[in-house]
């Protein structure tokens, strides 16, 4: 199967954020085990509600990215597929596709070291606009070429 350029490039764009997740979930594990290890606390302890809540915020905050890439990049994956699929990838979705992914790594830059909130609630915000944009486009040409 050939794809056009455009929809290669989307779908380029989908393997690099699961790419970041691969990372994030990879820094979950190099920053929570030492920081059980340093606290003396036990995988078994961990099952206990709140005991990971007890981890220094070194620890905590790549965990808490990792959780949050497995939310909104759902819809990421789900529009860049059905714009592929129904043959609508073009330049200005590609382009679009790429600024999300670019988005979502400095979220995850920001959430996983310093943590800025309002730093991090814009960068989260400006990717949701430009999903949002991709799932409307999408929709919006659907209903024109019915």
């Amino acid at each position: 199967m050939t794809l056009a350029p455009a929809a290669t490039s989307m779908l380029g764009s989908v393997v690099a954020l699961t790419l970041l997740h691969l990372v994030m979930m990879l820094a979950l594990y190099a920053t929570r085990l030492p920081a059980m290890v340093m606290m003396k606390m036990s995988a078994r302890a961990t099952g206990k509600p709140g005991a990971l809540d007890t981890l220094p915020k070194w620890a905590r905050n790549p965990a808490a990215n990792y959780n949050n890439l497995a939310e909104a990049p759902t819809a990421f994956y789900a529009i860049v597929i059905a714009v592929v699929v129904l043959g609508q990838a073009d330049l200005l979705f590609a382009v679009a596709a790429w600024a999300y992914v670019a988005l979502r790594y400095a979220h995850s830059a920001v959430q996983a070291t310093v943590n800025i909130v309002m730093v991090r609630f814009s960068i989260f915000s400006l990717s949701w606009l430009v999903l949002g944009i991709m799932i409307v486009r999408s929709a919006a040409l659907l209903i024109v070429n019915a």
